[in-house]
């Protein structure tokens, strides 16, 4: 099942959880791989299929970096290929669903 939340700490997460997160202008789905290690797709351009990518986290209105978060109201963070930055549009939805154990 789903879990809607306002700030996710994805270091947190278990390997195998899938987000869901819904900015202004696209839909991401994002799998833990561990740590930082994520698999992104949502993206036309840059990943419109899943893809390994490194989670950074996202930046408040401030400019402000929170490492390994996703947050409602923040630019989110990844690095394709450890080179390449996408800052997304503003987060509007974050959803979680850990595996089962």
């Amino acid at each position: 099942m789903m879990e809607s939340t306002e700030m996710l700490n994805c270091e947190n997460l278990l390997p195998g959880s899938m987000i869901d997160v819904e900015t202004k202008s696209r839909h991401y789905r994002i799998e833990c791989l561990g740590g930082s290690s994520i698999r992104v797709s949502g993206h036309p351009e840059y990943c419109p299929e899943p893809v390994s990518a490194s989670l950074q986290g996202s930046v408040d209105q401030e400019g402000v970096l929170e490492l390994g978060f996703i947050g409602r109201g923040m630019r989110m963070i990844f690095l394709l290929d450890d080179t390449h930055p996408i800052t997304t549009s503003r987060v509007l939805h974050v959803r979680v669903e850990q595996p089962v154990q």
